[in-house]
């Protein structure tokens, strides 16, 4: 059989026309790709679950999968309770808020009729048009809130049939891989596999690491500094920067506006020097110990993924592109004509460099990334 070798702009083109079609079908799928490729990550974490409740307790495959889903569902419905009980007592608190906010709002007021001489007539006449507009589109607005809490029910169920799903059936999933290519290549296949079982089990585990490092630092600032609703807000931006660069500012953005109806505008300072250095010590240090250990996607991509995940499938988009590049350059690493592309998406090497390890417990240790 004759070998064609076509030259460069042409392998690109078909490289560039097989990216589109594949971001094409991946917008038409997105209510059935999203919650099922979020299923496959939280299959992988809870595959330790799984294999001991069905190895050490004996349990069939079907219940061991079953109750590894109601774990992690009970795990998440803690999380959503606590948040809902600091919530409430933040609706307690919604006069002192209501009020605060009219006393900004007429000192705003003063401050515009003082530096462009605008009376306040004409701005509350400009306010109450506004909300004449708006009250106008409220039909809109709350078909499209609608529609996006049924969207999210409807990902939700799917998640949790999915993960059910995946851990039940993986022997057959992994049988099926092997399947697919030829027989030569079966080490190399069940070498992939075994490499993202633990590339996304790790990263997965110092995602929640940080999170959990991120909310007890600013916990703990913010309470020094006599911030109300301290933990709250560190729990808002621990949760928050589980995406990247953009969550942490959306945080500091929900805490500034929290933080100036309750306190006022002095104690608003001190909250953003408190997310900026957290979030400096978060770039800088846990990042590269916790998560860039785990996976070596240079920033250049890892921000080009979260950029295009957001145009392609929103907010689980950004959530799920470093992961799924983490695994694209296992493979890439792993097939000789794919190499390249992983180069491009790793961090440049430094020879000769000897990698700190921070040894937490004997199962946890945190590496610096190569």
């Amino acid at each position: 059989m004759k070998t064609v070798n076509l030259p460069f702009y042409a392998k690109l083109a078909f490289v560039l026309i097989f990216i589109i079609c594949l971001g094409y079908l991946a917008i038409l799928g997105h209510s059935l790709l999203a919650p099922m490729m979020s299923a496959f990550l939280l299959a992988m974490l809870l595959l330790p679950v799984a294999n001991f409740l069905e190895k050490k307790l004996r349990f069939k495959r079907s219940l061991a999968a079953l109750v590894s889903v109601i774990v992690m569902i009970s795990f998440i419905a803690g999380i959503i309770y606590f948040l809902g009980n600091q919530l409430s007592d933040l609706g307690q608190d919604w006069p002192l808020l209501k009020q605060q906010t009219q006393h900004t709002f007429e000192d705003l007021q003063h401050w515009v009729s003082g530096t462009f001489h605008v009376n306040a007539q004409r701005q509350i006449d400009y306010l109450r048009n506004s909300a004449t507009n708006a009250v106008a589109t409220s039909a809109t607005v709350l078909g499209v809130t609608l529609m996006t809490l049924s969207s999210t029910l409807l990902f939700l169920a799917f998640l949790l049939l999915f993960t059910f799903f995946f851990l039940n059936y993986r022997r057959i999933l992994f049988q099926f891989l092997k399947g697919v290519f030829k027989e030569e290549h079966e080490g190399k296949v069940s070498d992939i596999v075994e490499q993202i079982q633990y590339i996304i089990k790790r990263y997965i585990l110092g995602l929640f690491l940080q999170m959990l490092i991120v909310a007890s630092l600013l916990t703990l600032a913010l309470t020094l500094i006599g911030v109300k609703y301290a933990l709250l807000l560190g729990m808002i931006a621990g949760i928050f920067n589980l995406v990247p660069y953009v969550g942490i500012f959306s945080a500091l953005l929900i805490s500034v506006l929290i933080t100036f109806a309750t306190a006022g505008a002095t104690k608003v300072l001190f909250v953003v020097v408190c997310f900026v250095a957290v979030h400096a010590l978060d770039g800088n240090i846990l990042m590269p110990l916790v998560v860039g250990s785990k996976v070596k996607i240079n920033a250049l991509f890892a921000f080009i993924g979260i950029v295009i995940g957001e145009m392609i499938w929103g907010i689980s988009g950004m959530f799920l592109c470093i992961p799924y590049l983490a695994i694209l350059k296992i493979i890439f690493d792993r097939v000789d004509e794919l190499k390249p592309w992983g180069v491009l998406l790793g961090e440049q090497r430094k020879p000769g460099k000897k990698r700190k390890v921070y040894r937490i417990t004997k199962k946890i240790k945190l590496e610096e990334p190569e």
